[in-house]
């Protein structure tokens, strides 16, 4: 099984070579830019032939790019439009099943590209050489750049492993260059055996994951110190949004790469103790795809003031600016590849309901999480639990069924098909069926 990991390598370079590595990336910027306007007068197109063959020698005469480079321009901005008319079909089909009302309007005007990182293909752009080197290409010519980076992705890649492309990212307050590139190594699948753990988790905003196992063991994370910070940097970006000067715009671009960081940095470690603690586990994860379109949002709840007109209570878009910047996605994606590398193997199910059903006596219904707090109290057996950790037990149950039917059918189902209605409404029927019990899931472990 193969596993995708990236190296961040620091290039040390010269002046000169600062210079000229800059010159590339702006250029490619601006090549970007100029196909993007192009495609959109073409009928928003994202056909990379009908792109290559309207733009490329316009690529290569008035921008000077190499032909690799132009090449890649092409379709980086074909793969943008194919993404947004993806997007657009989904927001079609969520409005007419009355989900949102909201219309995507991604698509109203070319996109424009503002990060000035260039993309290179191995062996045609950018190739590695003796000595801790890389060869990258420019617009006039290659350099060869001595690099920097961590022991273990520099191991990967003296002793051959697969290389694939890299993009080249400018820090602009250290005025240093990086290159990303990606790895492929190779990893030994494990099998239901061999996985001798279940773990759900379950991931929100108060308590960043809470996991369970099949045997009742159950840990929180709580989020309280990352969510205490970024309302830190909420209150201050608005402070200087009002000011409105070019110190102030320079330091709202600082802050919001330092809260990205900030997210960044509790998901690494988060992944990496769940992780831990759980070698050779068969980790669960919730599919949440367009969760935030497919949960009703919180409405804004207006109160007149003294002048007459009604206003946004703060209260209201305190939270939904919370939870349009919840990064489960991110920490979803540090689980599954540190999974992989440590042995362990992390799974997608279905999510619905995880939080609304008992996991004892199996009903649902909203009125179990009274006010939607942090207590579950199922209305018919009085089943009273921490409503996340309900969610993780729930969570858990469902991965438990999943390795039931890979030990009985030997086939594993990575994440659960969201395309076929019946099919998951027989999933759901399974799902209800369910209950919780650690003596039973570990009778049914040993029979497994």
């Amino acid at each position: 099984m193969q596993q995708i990991i990236t190296a961040k390598l620091k290039l040390l370079t010269t002046k000169e070579q600062c210079a000229a590595l800059r010159a590339a990336q702006l250029a490619y910027r601006d090549a970007l830019n100029a196909v993007s306007r192009y495609a959109f007068e073409q009928g928003k197109t994202s056909n990379v032939t009908r792109l290559h063959t309207g733009m490329y020698a316009e690529l290569r005469m008035r921008y000077g790019l190499p032909s690799q480079l132009a090449c890649s321009v092409e379709r980086q901005v074909a793969a943008t439009y194919k993404g947004l008319w993806t997007k657009l079909k989904k927001n079609v089909e969520h409005r007419r099943a009355k989900i949102t009302k909201k219309r995507f309007k991604g698509l109203d005007q070319p996109p424009k590209y503002s990060s000035p990182t260039v993309q290179y293909t191995y062996k045609h752009d950018y190739s590695f050489q003796r000595d801790q080197q890389v060869s990258i290409g420019t617009l006039h010519g290659r350099l060869s750049i001595p690099y920097q980076g961590y022991q273990e992705h520099l191991a990967l890649i003296r002793q051959g492993a697969m290389i694939g492309d890299a993009k080249m990212w400018y820090d602009r307050h250290k005025n240093t260059f990086y290159l990303l590139v990606c790895l492929k190594i190779e990893v030994p699948e494990p099998t239901s055996k061999h996985l001798n753990e279940i773990v759900g988790v379950d991931v929100g905003i108060r308590y960043l994951a809470v996991t369970s196992t099949s045997a009742g063991k159950a840990s929180f994370h709580s989020g309280k110190r990352v969510r205490h910070q970024a309302n830190h940097y909420a209150r201050l970006c608005k402070r200087l949004q009002k000011k409105g000067t070019r110190g102030a715009k320079r330091r709202l671009k600082r802050i919001a790469q330092r809260e990205r960081r900030l997210k960044l940095q509790a998901n690494h470690a988060l992944a990496n103790q769940i992780v831990k603690q759980h070698p050779q586990a068969l980790i669960g994860l919730e599919r949440l795809t367009d969760i935030r379109e497919r949960t009703k949002r919180r409405k804004h709840k207006r109160k007149k003031s003294r002048q007459g007109y009604e206003r946004v209570s703060p209260k209201a878009r305190k939270a939904n600016r919370v939870y349009s910047q919840w990064s489960f996605a991110e920490l979803h994606a540090l689980l599954s590849y540190k999974a992989a590398l440590s042995g362990s193997l992390a799974i997608r199910v279905d999510a619905d309901y995880t939080s609304k059903a008992c996991p004892r006596c199996g009903y649902t219904a909203d009125e179990n999480r009274p006010r939607k707090g942090l207590l579950f109290v199922c209305q018919q057996c009085r089943y009273m639990l921490h409503a996340d950790l309900v969610g993780a037990r729930n969570v858990t149950m469902r991965t438990l069924l999943v390795r039931h039917d890979w030990t009985r059918t030997g086939h594993l189902s990575l994440a659960p098909d969201a395309s076929d209605k019946e099919a998951k409404a027989a999933r759901l029927q399974r799902y209800a069926e369910l209950r919780w019990s650690p003596e039973a899931s570990l009778r049914s472990e040993e029979r497994g």
